[in-house]
């Protein structure tokens, strides 16, 4: 296909050897004694842990090695309107079922496209009846990975939302479903609201509806009015206050400062992994993250193309830019809702309908934010049954589910 290119990550060697030698100048902070570890963030002992690991263990030329081998990845020129062209980085796994359904995954922050990582192959075989199969597309967001940075003033969750469209079109997928966690909720969220004839149904594992009320939803605030919450939900909200007070300071001040902390993101790559440490354990169910998954994380951040500090630029944008409310206005466009116990927000399933025609809606027994790398095999089965013969979005994308000509992407 026109201007699709094959892309295979290649760090250039000084970057690693600069890598080296700020590692080997790291001045680690004391801590206070007595205190519960993780309470006042990462404790001395992990940071020295990863940190040793780092120095004397990790190869990354071995981490990217892997990455070019397991996940096919591409790049292609996207214009964005108002803000010129951009090169977007993106894995693109075209499954063997002619009746794949195409599959926009979007992450979120400190994830990267490598979330999908382990949610590909599962998603590649099926019947393409009873067992969907997917197309799965995973861009790295623009200031993420190895797309192009944003550089602007503006690039807001719209512009993101127009970007992944327009690649999803340009690859041939005409119609197209979307799974989004973190970030890549509510810029799935601005789609569904702006494209809504291409999306024939979107998965979210965050979500944030707003509460009903008697004003804007009054049958639907009467129905909650009149329906006892489930202990799930229960729990749900007692953990929204603690998040907003003991967790979501991230969330302030990469929406206000972002330049000031970005300083410290670029120059200190014990500070990058330290801050997105931090997150990978307290946003996870007990997941028992590995030196390695977490220095790949860290080091896809730290090698990025657009550099570490870009990453916060969405939030600024996105929290000044009121009109977008990406999280609560509503879409027509089926709405799917996986729930793990330890995601940052859970509210009642009720509020959801605000969103939009509440097609789907799942419970499970434990995971927490990144779910396709915590729980891969349930995300995919949750998509199976969204999307499959039994599901309510069996007929979302059209012909043959996917809308399009195969032949469209057989050349990538």
């Amino acid at each position: 296909m026109a201007d699709v290119r094959p892309y295979e990550i290649n760090v250039p060697e000084e970057k690693i050897a600069r890598l080296k030698q700020k590692l080997a100048m790291v001045d680690l902070p004391p801590e206070v004694e007595g205190v519960t570890p993780w309470d006042r963030g990462v404790p001395l002992a992990d940071a020295k842990r990863i940190l040793e690991h780092w120095t004397t263990e990790y190869d990354w030329r071995r981490t990217e090695a892997k990455l070019n081998n397991d996940m096919p990845q591409f790049e292609t020129d996207i214009t964005v309107d108002g803000f010129g062209t951009y090169a977007v980085h993106f894995v693109h796994q075209h499954s063997k079922v002619k009746s794949a359904i195409p599959l926009l995954f979007l992450h979120g922050w400190p994830g990267n496209f490598t979330e999908a990582q382990k949610i590909l192959p599962l998603l590649m075989s099926g019947n393409g009846k009873d067992t969907p199969a997917f197309h799965v597309v995973s861009p790295s967001l623009i200031d993420y990975g190895f797309s192009d940075r944003s550089a602007k003033k503006g690039f807001n969750v719209t512009a993101h939302a127009q970007t992944y469209h327009k690649l999803m079109q340009k690859l041939g997928y005409e119609k197209y479903v979307v799974q989004g966690g973190d970030l890549g909720s509510f810029i799935a969220r601005v789609m569904v609201q702006h494209y809504q004839s291409s999306i024939g149904g979107h998965l979210l594992n965050l979500a944030t509806p707003r509460k009903p009320t008697a004003e804007q939803d009054p049958e639907l605030y009467e129905k909650v009015q009149n329906t006892e919450l489930s202990e799930e939900e229960k729990e749900g909200l007692k953990q929204h206050p603690h998040f907003a007070s003991e967790g979501a300071g991230y969330h302030k001040l990469q929406s206000t400062k972002p330049q000031t902390i970005g300083y410290s993101m670029a120059d200190s790559p014990m500070g990058l992994m330290t801050w997105i440490l931090e997150k990978l354990h307290d946003w996870t169910d007990s997941y028992p993250w590995t030196e390695e998954e977490v220095l790949q994380w860290v080091c896809i951040y730290y090698f990025s193309k657009p550099g570490p500090n870009a990453t916060q630029h969405i939030y600024y944008e996105s929290t000044h830019t009121p009109h977008e409310k990406p999280g609560t206005n509503y879409s027509p466009v089926p709405l799917g809702i996986s729930r793990f116990p330890k995601e940052l927000t859970l509210l009642p399933k009720l509020w959801h309908e605000t969103l939009g025609p509440l097609v789907f809606w799942s419970v499970h027994g434990n995971g927490g934010h990144f779910a396709a790398w915590e729980k891969p095999k349930e995300l995919a089965d949750y998509l199976r049954k969204m999307f499959g013969k039994e599901g309510p979005c069996a007929a979302c994308c059209g012909k043959g589910r996917s809308g399009y000509e195969d032949e469209a992407v057989s050349k990538l």
